[in-house]
């Protein structure tokens, strides 16, 4: 079974990380999975805050559902 179903992971506008001398503002990944119902379990797991993340610190990422 091909990996259809993906998760866009981008930078919000006007992040210090989109300098084009650092990742550029053009920067993305796709992470891909074989279900949707896979795809959207994980998708909701990206959306919390990462356990080694101080308090009051947040991803500075843009998550979107995507398919092929």
């Amino acid at each position: 079974m091909s990996k259809q179903y993906g998760i866009r992971v981008k930078m919000p506008e006007g992040d210090p990380l989109s300098m084009s001398h650092l990742l550029g503002d053009q920067w993305e990944s796709f992470r891909w999975y074989p279900t949707p119902q896979e795809r959207d379990r994980m998708f909701e797991q990206m959306r919390q805050t990462p356990r080694n993340y101080r308090l009051g610190d947040n991803p500075s990422v843009v998550l979107e559902k995507v398919d092929r």
